[in-house]
């Protein structure tokens, strides 16, 4: 071979492999270290749940044990100078939070990742935390397709314990809420001081639209300034996740430093070049990706919840005893 011909079937090589550079790039983008701490936060964002829960330390395994206060100690009267001294004491039981995973896979064709002005990562990454955070939503708060291995949701908690009101339409919304017979009070009555509000989005014309005996609002103070939705000094959240089932709660209110979650396995990726997609129910191939030219990226996390709900001398029964109580409408 010449000179010439050497030099031709260099350039040839050394095409090829820049475009292979090229596309392991555009892999080692989508899933690098920075793009995945931005997930996780981006999910504590979507997620109400995580956002408004208290976050343990990461989980080691499967299974994290939290022992719980479940008897308390009872104090005596002396009879006399010279009377016995009674004993009493403490127990703790084990509640056990279960990892499970959650998982979402995102085909993507290859001729859209080669194109350098195409910001797929900006178009993949919001719908890929909005639906990590819906799913998790559902889960904690609705029992939407839960494992098996969680415990039941707020709504359904709540419900088991009696920490329901019903708003009715010709009902005083402020008395539903603030009243003694109210959400607020339910939480009370169960031994914990609530530390904010979850609510469907109605809610929020609902309660501007709340006037005092004067007919002024009285969650707004001029017509200026924005809302402040805040229910006796605790914050409210609207989630927009689409999450929240206005159905079976309008608004959910508690103490939520007692709905606790530890991570597992923090979000992780893999690039998915020659997977067959298949429709879990049917297990019809949905995508070849080797065949139609495509990629797919699978994003993974795993996690689980509980709620502690420790005795208090306010209740010591458990079965009448949660940290929750909701807003529902009237059937």
């Amino acid at each position: 071979m010449n000179r010439k011909g050497r030099l031709v079937k260099r350039m040839n090589l050394q095409r090829y492999a820049a475009s292979d550079m090229i596309d392991r790039t555009g892999a080692e983008a989508l899933i690098s270290e920075q793009v995945a701490n931005e997930i996780i936060q981006g999910v504590a964002e979507q997620s109400t749940v995580l956002r408004m829960g208290r976050k343990l330390p990461n989980m080691s395994k499967k299974k994290y044990r939290m022992p719980v206060l479940d008897m308390l100690p009872v104090a005596y009267w002396v009879n006399g100078d010279n009377g016995f001294k009674q004993t009493s004491k403490m127990a703790w039981k084990n509640k056990y939070i279960i990892a499970e995973e959650l998982a979402v896979i995102i085909p993507i064709p290859e001729a859209v990742l080669d194109d350098a002005d195409y910001d797929i990562w900006g178009e993949v990454r919001p719908r890929a935390v909005e639906a990590l955070g819906k799913k998790i939503d559902g889960a904690v708060l609705f029992n939407v397709e839960k494992p098996d291995t969680w415990r039941d949701g707020l709504v359904k908690g709540a419900t088991d314990a009696g920490n329901v009101v019903t708003l009715a339409e010709k009902d005083s919304l402020y008395d539903k809420i603030m009243a003694e017979d109210g959400v607020i009070a339910k939480v009370e009555e169960a031994g914990f001081f609530p530390s904010g509000h979850m609510a469907d989005v109605t809610m929020r014309a609902k309660l501007r639209g709340l006037k005092d005996s004067t007919g002024a609002p009285i969650f707004k103070s001029d017509v200026q300034g924005s809302t402040n939705y805040s229910l006796d000094g605790s914050p409210m959240d609207f989630p927009r996740n689409g999450a929240f089932d206005k159905t079976k709660a309008l608004m959910i209110t508690g103490d939520f430093s007692q709905l606790v979650y530890s991570i597992r396995q923090d979000v992780t990726y893999k690039l998915l070049t020659e997977a067959t997609i298949v429709d879990p129910s049917t297990k019809e191939v949905i995508y070849a990706l080797a065949q139609q030219d495509m990629v797919a990226l699978r994003i993974v996390m795993r996690l689980g919840w509980e709620v502690p709900n420790p005795i208090n001398s306010l209740k010591p029964t458990e079965a009448q005893r949660f940290p929750f109580a909701i807003l529902k409408a009237a059937e």
